[in-house]
């Protein structure tokens, strides 16, 4: 339930016309998706106009980013730009397509930066500010699948940063419903004490102390292996009803409660940049906030949510990524495997070490 592939490259004649389109394919996997936006790195991220004067508008669906003649527009996060021309009623416009999901609008430019096709960067300039009525300033929206989204919902104006937050997209017929579902900001202090350095895009498995993981059900098999034809978003563990459940590693939990088809879940944030889920459990037994030791038992499994039998649904995220679990525990020996997760340039990869450390 992730949005995180990449932007396509070409669009329709529509989509390179229209400001507000539904976007092709967002919802083809699933009626949801969700965006973790404490997992995106600070170069990930700019505000459009960083020293520009905000202001509401529009019932709180735009904002007015006031500045200086000549001042550049930059890119919120990266992806592919899908419009860049000159609107009827709001002037030269550029929409970006970012690979969350979420597009990006930035309208009554003087000049556009950018063409369509092209991919940029976080902070990279697709305009520059244009001038109305003796005012100087760039209108700014944020949308989902052609909806305009309140940019409060994201984005702390006073700051200008982003919240350190997950957010949740769900269709609702010909809408989407917007909710937050993490929020860490009004979190313990040891929650935001263990989120990892935006340089720490390395975890090292290989030789891993017995103490620092555990496998989540130990004594299980797969019953439903990641990605396939449903496009499953983890694995399915499968031994008796109200089994232990274990936290993988050391960590917080970020959230435990019933969450959508997931049934009683849990999420915990670890020590190590990994972010774990465990979903339909008969009882979930850590609250949020909570430390966690690796190999505590968190939840017993159970059937609630979307499930046809008693189980556990397990999935891994580094960095805003879905992993598939098995590439990091050897399912069939129920043992770590011997790699190294590196991130770089928003992809992940995984570096086979043949010889563990001593």
């Amino acid at each position: 339930m992730s949005a995180m592939t990449p932007a396509k490259k070409t669009f329709s004649a529509a989509e390179q016309q229209q400001i507000a389109i539904p976007t092709s394919g967002l919802f083809d996997r699933s009626n949801a998706f969700s965006i973790d936006f404490s997992a995106i790195k600070s170069n990930g991220y700019s505000f459009p106009l960083p020293v520009g004067k905000v202001k509401v508008v529009d019932d709180n669906q735009a904002l007015e980013i006031s500045t200086s003649a000549g001042d550049a527009v930059k890119a919120m996060f990266g992806g592919v730009v899908r419009l860049s021309r000159n609107v009827n009623g709001s002037g030269n416009v550029v929409v970006v397509r970012h690979d969350n999901g979420i597009e990006t609008v930035y309208a009554n430019n003087a000049q556009n930066m950018v063409a369509v096709g092209q991919r940029v960067k976080a902070g990279q300039t697709v305009a520059i500010v244009g001038s109305d009525a003796g005012r100087t300033y760039c209108k700014f929206s944020l949308m989902v699948n052609g909806g305009r989204i309140n940019p409060k919902t994201f984005i702390d104006l006073n700051s200008h940063t982003l919240r350190k937050q997950t957010v949740l997209c769900k269709k609702n017929g010909t809408y989407v419903d917007v909710s937050v579902i993490e929020n860490l900001e009004k979190q313990p202090k040891d929650v935001k004490d263990i989120i990892v350095s935006d340089n720490d895009d390395k975890i090292d498995f290989t030789g891993m102390p017995k103490s620092e993981w555990a496998y989540p059900l130990p004594g299980s098999h797969v019953i439903s292996p990641f990605g396939g034809a449903r496009h499953h978003s983890g694995i399915d563990l499968k031994t008796r009803p109200n089994d232990n459940i274990c936290a993988a590693f050391d960590g917080v939990v970020i959230m435990a409660g019933n969450y959508f088809g997931y049934g009683n879940c849990i999420k915990i944030k670890h020590n190590n940049g990994l972010v774990t889920l465990y979903g339909h459990q008969s009882r979930n037994l850590v609250k949020n906030g909570e430390k966690v030791k690796a190999g505590q038992i968190i939840g017993l499994t159970g059937r609630t949510g979307r499930a046809t039998t008693e189980h556990l649904h397990f999935e891994v995220f580094f960095k805003g990524h879905r992993l598939d679990p098995s590439s990091i525990f050897d399912t069939a020996n129920k043992s770590l495997q011997q790699i190294t997760l590196i991130c770089k340039n928003g992809v992940v990869k995984t570096q086979r070490n043949y010889f563990a450390k001593k």
